[in-house]
């Protein structure tokens, strides 16, 4: 019986780290932390893309265009959607969340899910770095594993 496992190894891969502009304050501290982890793990800086989008809206259809492009291991979506009076977040959260999945799955590439949806911006601080720890840190471990998962499996077909 084969039993994979992958680990947050970096070396020799390639990510994109895409980003929303929109809440900018919160979603800085979630890229730092995304390169923070990635650096961390082995990837080379210059292996490194990040691409800023206007809002949430927006990350699904940016990071279908990075992984069109075949250069990517895997992606780290960072954003930050905060609650308002209107219905609007359902609708930004929600279809961003399907948006990335359904990328995700399409391209056969992990993504990295680092979007925050949060009822205010004291959550949304508390997951940028505070309490609750870096959401991007988080996303940013989560596609170096799957990369590496992805990477072991692959090798298993071609023996």
């Amino acid at each position: 019986m084969a039993e994979f496992s992958g680990t947050p190894a970096g070396e020799h891969r390639r990510f994109a780290v895409v980003a929303s502009r929109f809440n900018n304050q919160i979603v800085e501290k979630l890229v730092d932390g995304a390169l923070d982890a990635l650096v961390r793990h082995g990837v080379a800086v210059t292996d490194v893309d990040v691409v800023w989008v206007p809002g949430a809206w927006e990350l699904p259809l940016a990071a279908r265009r990075l992984l069109a492009s075949e250069r990517y291991d895997a992606l780290v979506a960072v954003g930050a959607v905060i609650r308002g009076d209107t219905p609007h977040f359902d609708f930004v959260a929600g279809e961003a969340s399907r948006g990335l999945q359904t990328a995700s799955v399409e391209f056969d590439t992990p993504i990295g899910f680092g979007l925050l949806t949060c009822d205010n911006d004291e959550q949304a601080e508390a997951r940028a770095g505070g309490a609750h720890g870096n959401k991007g840190w988080d996303a940013a471990l989560a596609a170096l594993e799957m990369a590496d998962l992805f990477g072991r499996m692959d090798a298993a077909d071609e023996s």
